[in-house]
Order: C-alpha cells, then sequence, then structure tokens
C-alpha cells in the first residue's frame, strides 16, 4: 500500500477499482454480498408491483365510473361551437371564376362531404321525423333504449345549395354556398318551440363597407336549424346521426376583393356569441374573395 500522502501509481488503482467490482476474498460484487444484492432487488421489485399493482386499481376505479355512451362529467357549453365546409385553407375561400381548377376543389369537398346526405341514403338509415319538435328517446331505467333513431337530413332541403340542379354549388358563377354545422353535443337543447336557431351572416364588425355583401339565400328558409335533430345521444348510441346543416348562398358579392365574413347562431336558449369568454363560441369566421379577371 501507499503511504500517506503518497501518490498511488496507476496499478494500483486499477487494483482497488478490480476488488471493489470484485472481492475474492470476501465474495463481494461492488460492495456487498449476493445475499445483500438479494434483498435489494427483492425490495424493489415488492415495490415497483405495489406501485403497479396500486395503478392498476386506481384506473379500474375510475373507469367503473365513466358511462361508454356519454360522459360521466360535462361541463355546461353555453354555446357550441361552429364549422363551415368547404373550408379550404385557415378558413379561406379564394378562388377565380375564370379558373376551373382554382373552384373545382370545393365542388369536390362539397360532392364528399353531401354524399351521407342522400335522400337514398338517410331513408334506409334514418327515420322521418315531426319538424319543430324535440325527438326525445329516453332510457327506461337501468336499461339502454340503444342505438337510438336518428331524423333523416335529406339534402334537398338545401335547394339551390344541394348540388342537384347546380352540380357546382355556384362557384363558376360566383355565387358560392357555404354550408355551416354546429359542433355536436351530447344533450344539448339549442332553442325553443317558439324560437329554434337559426344562422345569420355578414361582413364582420371590423369591416369599413358593409355593402361588399349585397345579398344572402339561407336553405333551409331562415337559416334555421330544426329542433327535431336534437338532443344528440353520442356517437356509440345515434351510430347513424346526421348533423342538421345550413347552407348560406351569396348571391352578390363584391369581386377582386377580400372580404371577412362572420356567421353566427342566433337562438334565445344559447349564450350571445358575442360574448367575449370564448370568441369562436357560436360563431365562424373566415375569408372570402372571388376574382373575375
Amino acid at each position: 500500500m501507499a503511504k500517506d500522502g503518497q501518490k498511488k501509481t496507476c496499478g494500483q488503482v486499477m487494483g482497488e477499482w478490480k476488488e471493489f467490482f470484485w472481492n475474492p476474498r470476501t465474495h463481494e460484487f461492488m460492495g456487498r454480498t449476493a445475499s445483500s444484492w438479494g434483498l435489494i432487488l427483492l425490495f424493489y421489485l415488492v415495490f415497483y408491483i405495489f406501485l403497479a399493482g396500486m395503478f392498476v386499481l386506481t384506473m379500474y376505479v375510475m373507469l367503473l365510473t365513466l358511462d361508454d355512451y356519454k360522459p360521466t362529467y360535462q361541463d355546461r357549453l353555453a354555446t357550441p361551437g361552429m364549422m363551415i365546409r368547404p373550408k379550404g385553407k385557415a378558413l379561406e375561400i379564394t378562388y377565380n371564376i375564370h379558373d376551373t381548377e382554382s373552384w373545382d376543389m370545393y365542388v369536390k369537398a362539397l360532392d364528399a362531404f353531401l354524399a351521407p346526405y342522400n335522400n337514398s341514403e338517410q331513408a334506409m338509415n334514418n327515420k322521418d321525423c315531426p319538424q319543430d319538435t324535440y325527438f326525445i328517446q329516453e332510457d327506461a331505467g337501468e336499461i339502454r333504449n340503444n342505438p337510438k333513431r336518428s331524423c333523416q337530413f335529406n339534402r334537398t332541403a338545401l335547394k339551390e345549395c344541394s348540388g342537384e340542379n347546380d352540380p357546382y354549388y355556384g362557384y363558376q358563377a360566383g355565387q358560392p354556398c357555404v354550408l355551416i354545422k354546429l359542433n355536436r353535443v351530447i344533450g344539448l337543447m339549442p332553442g325553443s318551440l317558439e324560437q329554434p336557431p337559426y344562422v345569420s351572416c355578414g361582413v364582420k364588425k371590423e369591416e369599413k363597407d358593409s355593402s361588399l355583401i349585397n345579398s344572402l339565400s339561407y336553405y333551409p328558409s331562415n337559416g334555421t336549424f330544426n329542433l327535431m335533430y336534437f338532443p344528440y345521444y353520442g356517437k356509440l348510441a345515434q351510430v347513424n346521426y346526421s348533423q342538421p346543416l345550413v347552407a348560406v348562398k351569396f348571391q352578390n358579392v363584391t369581386f377582386n376583393t377580400d372580404i371577412n365574413i362572420e356567421c353566427k347562431i342566433n337562438s334565445g336558449a344559447l349564450v350571445s356569441p358575442t360574448s367575449e369568454r370564448d370568441k369562436f363560441a357560436g360563431r365562424v369566421s373566415f375569408k372570402l374573395r372571388i376574382d373575375n379577371d
């Protein structure tokens, strides 16, 4: 051994490390005997098995509180969100009337989106419900009334924006159709018998010239969402649910100009979409530009 204060040689250091890893005299590996290592490994094995068991038990108890068909806990949304079709890139619809390729993608998107709304598909999968009243389908206690029926929404209700008479949805003529839908919210009752929810669109308040849009048409009439499509019971309970739509046809739009448009839902049963709590609740904004040169 080297004396105190004397620098150890490389061989001495290597010898000490070798003895630390394995001491043939005491049969210790890294300072512990086989029994000591066994007790430590056993302790951590039992410890982690206990933690895994606690995690599995916690998840099991939590899953027992969940319902496959509706959320156990659901925040009461004051107003559902809205979306448009076609939505383009970043909610922009821009095209040139004389350039077919610039608007053909919007036509194809609407064709694909409206395919499940064909009258034949709706008649086969959904029910012809009485209008202007909620379609309530309650469960009988613990007995599930599933699958629940859904009401028909035929694309012919969109009239000029159905694609039946005009396969180009007005895009080739500079009078495009835009479809609006409400986001699905389980159990939502969005209106009353006296005032069903309806959509209204216009130039955003930030725009100085409100005359950029001179004429709008709504389909179904008055841009209403009929009450028979509510309440929604969830994807598992209503497998064939067809979201109601409102089509807006821009009849007279100023060409070669960016127009920022806002559409909102109106109903006495919903919080006004002008609320600053959520700027996207009950409204959707998008840019429309139609070039004609």
